[in-house]
């Protein structure tokens, strides 16, 4: 029984380390062939955000929205597919990896 406590102890250890690890991690999105890039940590929040000046047209607003949008969802992607690489292997062996 004190092994099995022991396991669960380092498991949520590597855990906090990975979450930790995660929330300083940036990944980029990007948009228009790179004219707007979005910067996110892998926890989710939005820390940059690039327009290139030539994609900005004032007759033509929607189109920057729409970029900006798809740039962060890009890089929200890449965040959510880094915690589930970081985190997949911890979270999937769970309390059932521990007992198997």
């Amino acid at each position: 029984m004190q092994a099995l406590l022991q396991q669960a102890q380092n498991m949520q250890q590597q855990m906090a380390s990975a979450q930790q690890e995660l929330a300083e991690t940036e990944v980029t999105g990007n948009a228009g062939n790179g004219l707007v890039t979005a910067t996110v940590t892998g926890g989710g929040e939005l820390t940059d955000l690039t327009i290139d000046p030539k994609i900005v047209d004032p007759e033509d607003v929607e189109t920057l929205q729409d970029l900006v949008i798809a740039a962060i969802k890009d890089a929200n992607q890449k965040a959510q597919a880094l915690v589930e690489q970081k985190l997949g292997p911890l979270a999937q062996g769970g309390l059932g990896g521990l007992l198997g």
